[in-house]
C-alpha cells in the first residue's frame, strides 16, 4: 500500500497505486532537482527573516536541503513514485532528515508557485546554455567565411542557379538566422526575469511575506504581478521550445543543402569520415547521416511545441493538472536542439569545400546573366528592354551549347551596339561577385562589414 501523502488529511483511503504511476512525474522532473533545493532554500530564509518561522528551524531546513542536493548529486538517492514530483520527494525527504521543522519549509507557499520557479529558473539556464552554442556555431561559420571571401559558387532561387556569389557570403547568411536565433534566446531570458514564488496556489497567502527578498536571492528582476497569472502562466517554457524550433528549422534549412552539396551532383563539400557514415551494403557510399538525422529531428521538436500550445489552449484560469505536461516538451526540445546544435557545430568546423566544383558551379547555369542586364543598364539602355534582350541572348547560348563568355564581340555588337570589349570583364563570375559592393552584398568588403558586425554582436552577447 502506498505511504500516506503529505497532502492526504482530506482523503480516507490510499491512492490506487496506478493511479500514482499515472499521477507521478518523478520520472522526468527530477531534473529540476537543483532549482527546486534552490528556491526551497530562498524561501526557508525569507520565511525565516520575516519571523514566520523560527531562525533556528530555517537553519535546519536549509543545511538538510544541502544535504539532500549532495546525496542527489553522489547518487545515493532513490526518489519514490508515490511522492509523486520532485517537490515532494525532497519534502519528504527532507522530514525524514530533520523531522518537524522541514514540516514548516512549505508555509505560505503552494506547488503551484513553486513548480513555476522552478521551471522558470530552469528555463532561463537552457536559454543561457543554448545561446552559448550557437555563439560557437556562429564562430564556426565567421571562420569558414574569413577563410573563403573570394571562393565563388553559384547562389539559387527556386533551387535553380541564379547569381554568383562566395562561401563566405553564403554562410554569412546562416549566420544572421542563428543571430536573430540568439534575440530570441535573449527574450526567453527577459521572460523569465520575474518570479512567481509566494504567489501560492492562485491567490497569494496571508503571511507577511518579502517576495522581493526572495526574488534577490534567486536571481529575479523582480517578482510577479499577478499571483493568479504567475501560477498559470508558460508563456516562457513556449517561448523557449518557439526558439528552439527555430533554431531547428534554420538547422534543418542548413542541413538539407549540406545533403545536397555532398551529393556527386554537386561535390561542393567533403564532410569528415567522423561525422558521417556508410552504407550497410554499398562498400563506396558516404552517408550524410549527422545532417539527415538533424533534419528528422526537427520535427521532433515541433511537436513539442504542438504538444504545448495544444495542452494551453483550453485551460481555464488558474493551475491545472494538464500543465504537468509543459515538461517533457520542454525537456526535449532542449535536449534534441542542444545536441543538434552541437552535431552540426562539429559537423561543419571539420567540413572541407571543393572550391573548383563551387566555381565550375557558378560558371554554369549562365548565372552571370543579370551582371549583362546591368551592363546594358549602365550603358543607358532601360532595365526592362535590357532584361528582354539578354534573355534571347541567353536563349541563343542555350541552342548552340555555349556560355555567355564565349558569345563573341560580333555577335553581342548585333544584339546590340552598347556592347563593347568590356562586356567580358563584366560577367566574369569573380569579378561579378566583387562588383556587387552595396551594403549587404557579396563583395568581400560587404561581407567583411558583416563579420566585424557579428563580431561586435558577439562581444554584447
Amino acid at each position: 500500500m502506498s505511504e500516506k501523502k503529505l497532502w492526504g488529511g482530506r482523503f480516507t483511503k490510499q491512492t490506487n497505486a496506478a493511479v500514482d504511476d499515472f499521477h507521478s512525474s518523478i520520472r522526468f522532473d527530477q531534473r529540476l532537482y537543483a532549482h527546486d533545493i534552490k528556491g526551497s532554500i530562498a524561501h526557508a530564509k525569507m520565511l525565516a527573516k520575516q519571523g514566520i518561522i523560527p531562525q533556528v528551524d530555517s537553519e535546519k531546513i536549509v543545511a538538510g536541503l544541502n544535504s539532500i542536493k549532495k546525496d542527489i548529486e553522489d547518487g545515493k538517492v532513490e526518489f519514490d513514485i508515490s511522492a509523486e514530483d520532485i517537490h515532494m520527494n525532497i519534502e519528504k525527504l527532507l522530514i525524514e532528515r530533520i523531522g518537524e521543522p522541514a514540516k514548516k519549509m512549505h508555509t505560505a507557499r503552494s506547488r503551484n508557485d513553486q513548480v513555476a520557479v522552478d521551471t522558470k529558473m530552469y528555463s532561463k539556464e537552457i536559454a543561457d546554455k543554448v545561446k552559448g552554442e550557437l555563439t560557437d556555431l556562429i564562430n564556426v561559420l565567421v571562420n569558414i567565411s574569413k577563410n573563403n571571401l573570394e571562393t565563388i559558387m553559384p547562389g539559387y532561387t527556386h533551387l535553380q542557379k541564379a547569381q554568383p556569389v562566395s562561401l563566405a557570403y553564403h554562410m554569412m547568411a546562416y549566420v544572421e538566422m542563428f543571430k536573430r536565433d540568439m534575440e530570441r534566446m535573449n527574450n526567453v531570458v527577459q521572460a523569465c526575469s520575474t518570479m512567481p514564488l509566494g504567489s501560492g496556489a492562485l491567490a497569494g497567502v496571508t503571511y507577511n511575506i518579502d517576495r522581493n527578498y526572495t526574488a534577490q536571492q534567486l536571481g529575479f528582476e523582480q517578482p510577479t504581478l499577478n499571483a493568479m497569472d504567475s501560477v498559470s502562466d508558460r508563456d516562457f517554457a513556449l517561448d523557449f521550445i518557439y526558439g528552439a524550433s527555430m533554431i531547428m528549422m534554420h538547422l534543418s534549412r542548413f542541413c538539407e543543402e549540406v545533403i545536397l552539396w555532398s551529393t556527386d551532383e554537386f561535390s561542393f563539400i567533403i564532410l569528415d569520415d567522423a561525422y558521417s557514415t556508410g552504407s550497410s551494403i554499398m562498400p563506396q557510399k558516404k552517408n550524410p547521416d549527422v545532417a539527415e538525422l538533424i533534419r528528422g529531428k526537427t520535427g521532433r521538436v515541433y511537436g513539442d511545441l504542438i504538444g504545448t500550445l495544444s495542452m494551453m489552449k483550453g485551460l481555464p484560469l488558474a493551475y491545472n493538472k494538464d500543465m504537468q505536461e509543459d515538461k517533457e516538451s520542454l525537456f526535449d526540445a532542449y535536449d534534441t536542439v542542444s545536441s543538434c546544435i552541437y552535431m552540426f557545430t562539429k559537423m561543419m568546423e571539420t567540413a572541407k569545400f571543393n572550391k573548383k566544383a563551387m566555381a565550375d558551379g557558378a560558371e554554369g547555369g549562365y548565372t552571370n546573366a543579370t551582371d549583362v542586364a546591368d551592363y546594358l543598364a549602365k550603358k543607358g539602355v532601360p532595365f526592362r528592354d535590357a532584361h528582354e534582350i539578354v534573355g534571347k541572348l541567353v536563349l541563343f547560348c542555350i541552342e548552340n551549347n555555349i556560355t555567355l563568355a564565349q558569345v563573341s564581340l560580333e555577335r553581342y555588337k548585333d544584339i546590340s551596339m552598347h556592347f563593347d570589349t568590356d562586356i567580358y570583364k563584366a560577367i566574369d563570375v569573380a569579378n561579378c561577385v566583387k562588383q556587387r559592393k552595396s551594403f549587404g552584398g557579396p563583395a568581400p568588403e560587404s561581407v567583411q562589414v558583416m563579420i566585424k558586425e557579428t563580431e561586435k554582436f558577439l562581444e554584447g552577447v
